[in-house]
């Protein structure tokens, strides 16, 4: 068996050669270096057209790590970039299908076996290799390298990931009004499953508010729930992005970037109040939220992730700091106060389609109403007075 047969099978490893890196630049802020620590010009005039077109340098770097996998790959098999073809895209595809993702690795001897399911929440753990989101971006990433040679003149003459056609002329002038059109993948790409957004049911939501030992975690969980902003949005504002008579905060927001204002329940300022009457109120543009341990310092992404995780061991449950937005949303779109669009705009879709996947019935809202459909008898048969029993059986077999 070929290396490339290996590889299809997941039986062969990519060597980890290169690396991603942030350099001292805007355009582009990140870097792909190779073996030898030297940069990648085709991909570093890549990430440069995409931060010229306004991407974020988070997509910078997401889209240099895509190319890291891909040249990996090809340095393996020995194929320039400009040589690639649809046969070296399969490989990587059957890699991924395949392969074990190293950022799934369980470490504890209590962690969950991958892909199982949390009896307590509903949601299934992650899955011990590449999900088909992620194979998907991969090839989308590749097909935008090669897009933008092919522009310039260099490259290949064929991009070498498929395409359809027929999704890009249904997609091409589609209002954001109208639903998807259902059409044909492109060869290679994966189906994804349409999950339903998991918002926190309200015993739990109480349970996961206990586990929460500090007034800077129970401000954080209560704003989360009551805004429904995003993690890093919420962990990226300031004393200043506080109104506090117009109980709302001003946060940065994804995609867009804008700086707009999303509402505040005024349970979450009192919370956020006793956590600077404890923590003391930061200097201005200082961040609001802070380390408790070490030096001051912002709290990080990653360590309020490892807050949900340490409250998820001692509940046994598997909750996300993105539950907390689609809690937000669910507990907004079906509370009979608001309309979808309102809904729309606290949550700031950019589809409506996308706030009105919160008003699907979750089975757990259904438990009490089935258990009173089991429990009910099964309804008597009643027929007129004057009909003889032998008739009746004979007719309807009672």
């Amino acid at each position: 068996m070929g290396v490339r047969d290996e590889l299809l099978e997941g039986r062969g490893a990519i060597p980890r050669l290169g690396r991603v890196v942030e350099v001292n630049r805007a355009h582009p802020p990140y870097a792909m270096l190779d073996a030898t620590g030297a940069e990648v010009e085709p991909v570093t005039a890549f990430l440069r057209d995409l931060a010229l077109g306004d991407s974020s340098p988070l997509t910078c770097r997401s889209y240099g790590y895509g190319m890291l996998r891909w040249f990996r790959l090809l340095w393996l098999l020995g194929t320039g970039w400009e040589r690639a073809t649809e046969s070296e895209v399969a490989v990587l595809t059957g890699w991924l299908r395949s392969a074990a993702n190293p950022q799934r690795q369980r470490h504890r001897a209590d962690a969950p076996v991958a892909g199982t399911v949390n009896l307590r929440t509903g949601k299934a753990s992650l899955c011990a290799g590449y999900a088909p989101r992620t194979i998907n971006h991969a090839l989308t990433v590749i097909s935008g390298f090669y897009e933008f040679h092919a522009h310039h003149g260099r490259g290949p003459v064929v991009n070498p990931v498929p395409h359809s056609a027929q999704r890009r002329r249904a997609l091409g002038h589609r209002s954001p009004l109208e639903p998807t059109p259902v059409v044909g993948r492109a060869r290679l790409r994966q189906r994804v499953s349409d999950r339903s957004p998991r918002s926190i049911p309200d015993r739990l939501w109480d349970e996961l508010f206990t586990a929460m030992n500090c007034d800077r975690d129970r401000a954080l969980l209560e704003i989360f729930v009551s805004s429904g902003a995003r993690a890093k949005e919420l962990l990226g504002i300031t004393v200043g992005d506080i109104d506090w008579s117009g109980q709302r905060i001003y946060v940065i927001t994804k995609g867009t970037r804008a700086r707009e204002a999303v509402p505040v329940s005024p349970q979450g300022l009192f919370r956020l109040a006793l956590y600077l009457d404890a923590a003391g109120t930061p200097a201005d543009g200082g961040p609001l939220w802070r380390a408790r341990r070490g030096p001051d310092r912002p709290l990080t992404y990653w360590a309020m992730r490892r807050v949900m995780q340490r409250a998820n061991t001692l509940l046994g449950t598997n909750w996300s700091l993105h539950d907390l937005r689609h809690t937000a949303a669910y507990r907004m779109a079906n509370g009979g106060k608001l309309t979808l669009p309102e809904v729309q705009t606290i949550m700031r879709h950019a589809d409506i389609q996308t706030t009105n996947r919160y008003l699907a019935v979750h089975i757990e809202e259904l438990f009490d109403k089935l258990a009173e459909h089991y429990a009910t008898p099964r309804p008597a048969r009643h027929y007129p007075a004057g009909y003889a029993a032998a008739d009746i059986e004979a007719v309807f077999g009672a």
